[in-house]
């Protein structure tokens, strides 16, 4: 058991590395798993023509799962008409959800200048998520609550304390330690979420960092996986692990779930990167023998970059004159490889093969 009072912020909230036996058994077990998993999915996305081809809808399906924990709720359809149409949806949620995607992306672009994750790097993930000047948290009063309005968990309080931790979880994160790096990760993520720096955000912020590690450790060179949709399907079992690290000192339980988070991430990212790429290749093969004209290798891999497309795609892969490229896509939507929706003043063509592959579970 460890000192800790629910009702009280937890500003003892023991520093990190923890100190109990971590690489147990069952662990290492795991983590063997968990590994072998990822390094497949890595070996994939490496081998694919072009590996970023797909990072669009990826990274907009993990802010769309992530977001959906925070019960932020958009669909594929809004969500992908938003990043393609020249209009502005008013749907808060597709709003919250594109924030975190670009949250996501500069934080790639940061770490591609300076490979460390740091506080600062964190105040930078929260406000491009809120899109606001959100900082640590200064007043007190922060506390968890269940569906019946019970404190369930609240967090350390005053910013000197708040700080001294993530200086603490900094330099954890960026040290050498004898230990693997997804073990390390899930250490990481559970000291995140308790110290819970800012006022909102935190999860979504912690779950950003996630893939930052991976892509920081160099065990996914494209940090495609979508680890959101896991918590979703287990998110019961995400809080009360949490709080069995924080209640019981139980980093065991918490350390598998996590390890099985990526274990089953990465095969379900390996399996939609399968169909996603045998669509493509089908329907390469369908356009050059129904449409050889239309046909072109760019013109394929724009119709994959996003669920939809727009003639101004086909304009600026300079695949011909605006009449043109018009004319191609005409060409594929009598021939069935898309259909075409008017949003506000534009024409979006949807490729629904690909929109049915993204929405099966």
């Amino acid at each position: 058991m460890t000192d800790f009072n629910r009702n009280k912020p937890y500003n003892s909230l023991p520093l990190l590395p923890p100190k109990v036996i971590l690489e147990t058994t069952k662990v290492l077990r795991k983590t063997i798993d968990a590994s072998r998993a990822l390094a497949q999915l890595n070996g994939m996305l490496t081998n694919l023509p072009n590996p970023t081809l797909f990072l669009d809808t990826i990274h907009l399906q993990e802010a769309k799962a992530s977001s959906e924990i925070e019960n932020i709720i958009t669909t594929n359809d809004d969500l992908y008409k938003a990043i393609v149409a020249d209009i502005k949806f008013d749907n808060p949620a597709t709003k919250e959800v594109i924030r975190y995607k670009e949250a996501l992306w500069n934080g790639l672009q940061e770490i591609e200048k300076r490979p460390f994750i740091t506080t600062n790097l964190c105040v930078e993930i929260v406000q491009s998520i809120k899109k606001n000047a959100a900082g640590i948290r200064t007043t007190p009063g922060t506390a968890l609550k269940n569906a019946k309005g019970e404190t369930i968990y609240t967090p350390p309080t005053g910013e000197d304390i708040i700080r001294d931790k993530l200086a603490n979880l900094e330099a954890f994160i960026n040290g050498e330690y004898a230990m693997d790096p997804l073990i390390k990760m899930a250490i990481m993520h559970y000291q995140f979420e308790a110290i819970h720096p800012f006022s909102d955000g935190n999860g979504r912020t912690g779950r950003i960092l996630l893939l930052l590690y991976l892509k920081l450790e160099k065990l996914l060179d494209t940090p495609a996986i979508y680890l959101s949709e896991y918590i979703i399907k287990n998110k019961a079992d995400y809080y009360v692990k949490l709080r069995n690290v924080t209640e019981n000192n139980d980093w065991e339980a918490w350390i598998l779930y996590m390890l099985e988070m990526i274990e089953y991430t990465a095969i379900k990212g390996l399996q939609r990167l399968n169909d996603v790429t045998t669509l493509m290749q089908t329907m390469t093969e369908e356009i050059k023998s129904s449409l050889l004209k239309v046909y072109s290798k760019d013109l394929v891999e724009i119709l994959f970059r996003l669920p939809y497309t727009k003639r101004q795609f086909l304009i600026d892969a300079e695949l011909g004159t605006p009449k043109t490229v018009g004319n191609y896509l005409i060409e594929l939507e009598n021939a069935g490889f898309l259909r075409s929706e008017k949003v506000g003043k534009e024409k979006l063509y949807l490729n629904h093969r690909l929109m049915a592959v993204l929405e099966q579970s």
